[in-house]
């Protein structure tokens, strides 16, 4: 893959806006010359989320998270680093310029924006043909389901007409047969590949249209399926595919749960329903790619399939395979023949009735039993099949009192949590350096003080690179950035002024005086006293 140019990065990170990008997830107040507000990132009634424009960074004293545009793009959207400032580009109007490639790879790249572009023209030809007078009938369709047009536009669905119109318009703009081919837009005949169908758009982690899922309107559609997706691309891949995921990215982070549904239609009300962080699997068990993305953003998972399709063998190893890579995992009941569609203001309630997953499993497996031998090896392979934790434990206790007997285990293995580790307490030590570096990042006439002391004033090696980045210049290494967010947050919320920011050095420069003494010599002694001295007169003096 072609490498985004240093010089494009850099004219990225000037052009995106901090503010904006925040204020998107959260209102903000303004406070002198910085911004508060709740944090996006975990739940607070109080808040405790501060935002530099001057700096461009951001820091939440309640949680810890902190950086700039690039990283709050990349928790938010959980994109890696090039795809952040692909889509900070898209969002702030700036052309990429992409290293010297292969001809091939800049080929690959520009067929691949291209039909990326297709795509979303195509989108929103179908919008256009679906709120139009001869889309009545459509739209009368989604109201009698429940569905607004304010919702349904977010969501931007449409209506393919009949015939080759697609296609035409497509080809009057400048779209080859073979683009139009690769966007399974056509079929061999030339002709429109969906056609009369309501049409929902797909979306690849960044928002961007990678192909469609149409419903059928009428029983002369010459696609057999109810619901029918574009067919198999270098663009589309139904397994890599969550429906809604673009639009439930921020509330998934901040409510730190998914909630994945079977129906498109199902993400739509629930949405418009107030329930934010839902997600649709695309009618299929859940795979490994649709899983690496939502363990970018949470690990609690809520699963709401009807009860035949939670009793499916296939979705059963996606319900198994999410709880062996570390999600926390629990099944939503439903009523037969009823859909989350169905009572979606009702929704958040059925949520707190969830069950753990090995419950539900072992319940199941008891229900559904051919004999009592069989469901026993059954239950017996399934919990040694999944690491440790409080659910396991209680779903082997569930299972003893089903079956009348103690099921013998082998001992699991921990699962992998990935969850962050709490923030430890700053001893005062550390928190004596940070606040000294916060001075200095401050107020630029401290800088020339602190270029006079070595490395050996800090034990953090983080602080030291700071230190060396301050005095040195330079570009901004990426994990400098949080605690450079980090140190701008806390001088302006500590009122750390250049007094304060000259007393803090000074107190390292003592810290360092008091270790040498406790190890020197009776020939050195004497010095380092002076020297310690001459350090306490001037902190005296600043007060």
């Amino acid at each position: 893959m072609a490498r985004i140019k240093d010089t494009s990065v850099e004219t990225v990170k000037s052009a995106a806006n901090i503010v904006d990008l925040v204020e998107a997830r959260t209102r903000l107040r303004k406070v002198g010359g910085r911004y508060t507000g709740l944090c996006p990132f975990h739940q607070e009634k109080t808040p405790s989320f501060s935002v530099s424009p001057d700096r461009g960074t951001y820091h939440c004293f309640g949680c810890g998270v902190g950086g700039d545009a690039i990283s709050f793009v990349r928790e938010m959207e959980g994109l890696d680093f090039v795809g952040a400032i692909e889509w900070l580009a898209d969002r702030f109007n700036v052309g990429l310029e992409y290293d010297e490639s292969s001809p091939e790879a800049d080929a690959l790249r520009k067929r691949k924006e291209r039909l990326y572009a297709l795509l979303d023209q195509a989108a929103g030809f179908y919008e256009r043909v679906l709120w139009a007078e001869s889309g009545k009938a459509v739209q009368s369709y989604l109201a009698e389901r429940g569905l607004a047009e304010e919702i349904s536009r977010e969501f931007r669905l449409g209506l393919s007409p009949a015939g080759a119109t697609l296609a035409k318009k497509a080809r009057e703009k400048g779209f080859s047969d073979e683009e139009l081919a690769g966007a399974g837009l056509v079929t061999r005949r030339g002709t429109d590949y969906f056609q009369r169908r309501l049409m929902f758009p797909l979306t690849d982690a960044r928002g961007r249209i990678v192909g469609f899922q149409a419903r059928k309107l009428r029983e002369d559609d010459p696609l057999r399926g109810k619901y029918v997706n574009s067919p198999e691309s270098e663009l589309f891949h139904k397994s890599h595919v969550l429906y809604g995921l673009h639009l439930a990215r921020g509330a998934i982070t901040k409510e730190d749960r998914a909630l994945v549904v079977e129906g498109n239609t199902d993400v739509i009300a629930l949405r418009q329903a107030g329930v934010m962080p839902v997600v649709a699997s695309m009618g299929t068990a859940l795979t490994e790619p649709q899983l690496r993305e939502l363990k970018r953003l949470t690990q609690r998972l809520f699963l709401c399939f009807d009860s035949d399709a939670a009793g499916e063998e296939a979705t059963l190893r996606g319900m198994e395979l999410a709880l062996t890579q570390g999600f926390n995992v629990h099944i939503v009941g439903l009523p037969h023949g009823k859909d989350p569609a169905d009572d979606p203001a009702g929704f958040e309630d059925r949520l707190g009735e969830a069950k753990p997953y090995a419950v539900h499993r072992v319940q199941l497996e008891w229900d559904r039993k051919r004999d009592k031998q069989h469901a026993y090896l059954r239950v017996q392979d399934f919990l040694n099949g999944i690491p440790e934790s409080p659910e396991r434990h209680e779903a082997w206790r569930l299972a003893n009192d089903l079956f009348g007997l103690t099921i013998q285990l082998r001992r699991a293995g921990s699962a992998a949590t990935g969850a962050a580790a709490s923030a430890r307490l700053l001893d005062a030590g550390e928190r004596l350096e940070r606040e000294a570096l916060a001075g200095c990042l401050t107020y630029a006439e401290l800088i020339p003080v602190l270029a006079e002391m070595s490395a050996d004033h800090f034990d953090n090696e983080l602080h030291r690179r700071l230190r060396v980045h301050l005095v040195d210049g330079g570009e901004e290494e990426a994990d400098l950035v949080p605690l450079i967010a980090e140190l701008d947050a806390r001088a302006a919320a500590d009122a750390i002024d250049e007094a304060t920011g000259k007393e803090l050095l000074l107190r390292l420069r003592e810290r360092k005086l008091r270790r040498e003494l406790a190890e020197a010599d009776l020939e050195r002694t004497k010095e380092l006293q002076e020297q310690l001295a001459k350090v306490r007169e001037a902190v005296e003096a600043l007060a």
